[in-house]
């Protein structure tokens, strides 16, 4: 039986707050992202909020979320473009995302365009 599921998981979790909590939610949320890969399961991952300060952390390789990261980099659709200017985010590498025209921003993922294209959205 094949399986239609796809699951957008959104990461906004703060790596500046240095905490157990928003380390936690970036290991929670890219260990669900191997575990619907390794399912065969569609699966994209997306950084908005605070949240956009990780990708630049997570390329280094001293990073201890590094070899999970490496493992599910592929699905990285991007950042949300308006967050990463708010927050100071280097995304460099990483496709910007706008599709959410949010006044006074230079816009964000949309998660309209993310539900009617069929994913399920989990927040981290």
């Amino acid at each position: 039986m094949k399986n239609d599921a796809k699951t957008a998981l959104i990461i906004l979790s703060d790596p500046n707050s240095n905490s157990d909590d928003a380390n936690g939610k970036l290991f929670n949320a890219l260990a669900a992202a191997y575990d619907f890969k390794q399912a065969n399961q569609e699966v994209t991952i997306l950084f908005q909020g605070a949240g956009t300060r990780w990708p630049a952390l997570l390329e280094k390789a001293d990073s201890p979320f590094y070899g999970l990261f490496e493992a599910v980099k592929d699905k990285v659709q991007g950042v949300s473009c308006g967050c990463a200017n708010v927050f100071g985010a280097d995304t460099t590498g990483y496709d910007l995302i706008s599709t959410n025209a949010v006044p006074g921003t230079s816009g964000l993922p949309s998660f309209v365009k993310l539900q009617e294209e069929g994913y399920q959205i989990i927040t981290f």
